[in-house]
């Protein structure tokens, strides 16, 4: 680990300096390092899960006004499961900082549920140290990006599913999905594609990646099928 100040380390991966220490070490406590169950993450996990679900859903009432509760419940579902906070957890190795017992501190792999709690931990640890608005940061810092590719999945999946049945009923074809172009650096390309049809071609659509562009594409094809506005611009 990097750094003289563990803790210091990790309120600068979580970009949070807390007040009161004592939160912290609470959060990064698990059971086997504890004196006993009371002293661990526990029940701040608990409170965690409660409080992601609860910002959770406001950043999706708000984000999507169109969308039926199912929908929601769907990206919800997503954004606050064990695998989305494990996998947060370890974008910002808070692995590393764990209060474990000896037995599971010499484990060379961890559980991923370890990673989970953790990030449950954190959340409420942030919420009882710096209240509601400082612990909205956090999740909604953590969030944002999660929500959009989990709304992208969800809807892009759909019209893609909805180009190729009305492909296959009214031409007995696939649609293909062709790169127009593609632009910047290496680590940050954005790529245009556009969905074909029995040999038309339909507006194209930008994304951050092809999956995205595709699931862009063929919901602009929908919609010129259908004769509405295209939902994303073709330049």
């Amino acid at each position: 680990m990097d750094g003289s100040d563990p803790l210091a380390l990790c309120e600068q991966r979580i970009g949070y300096v807390f007040q009161d220490k004592t939160h912290l070490v609470n959060a990064l406590t698990h059971a086997s390092g504890a004196d006993h169950r009371l002293a661990s993450n526990e029940r701040l996990e608990f409170l965690g899960d409660a409080i992601l679900g609860k910002v959770a859903c406001e950043m999706l009432y708000h984000r999507f006004p169109e969308y039926l509760e199912g929908e929601l419940t769907r990206i919800k579902s997503i954004v606050v499961s064990r695998q989305t906070c494990a996998k947060l957890s370890q974008v910002m190795k808070l692995d590393e900082f764990l209060i474990l017992g000896k037995g599971m501190a010499a484990s060379p792999t961890l559980p991923k549920s370890l990673s989970a709690d953790v990030f449950e931990a954190i959340v409420a640890a942030i919420y009882l140290d710096g209240g509601n608005e400082q612990v909205e940061k956090f999740i909604k810092d953590q969030l944002t990006d999660e929500i959009e590719a989990a709304a992208i999945d969800s809807a892009g999946g759909n019209f893609k599913s909805q180009l190729q049945q009305y492909a296959q009923r009214e031409f007995g074809v696939t649609p293909n999905y062709l790169l127009l172009d593609e632009k910047g650096p290496d680590h940050s390309k954005c790529f245009k594609v556009t969905a074909q049809v029995s040999g038309t071609k339909y507006p194209p659509a930008w994304g951050m990646n092809k999956k995205e562009a595709e699931q862009r594409a063929a919901q602009n094809a929908i919609s010129d099928i259908e004769g509405v506005a295209l939902p994303f611009a073709s330049d």
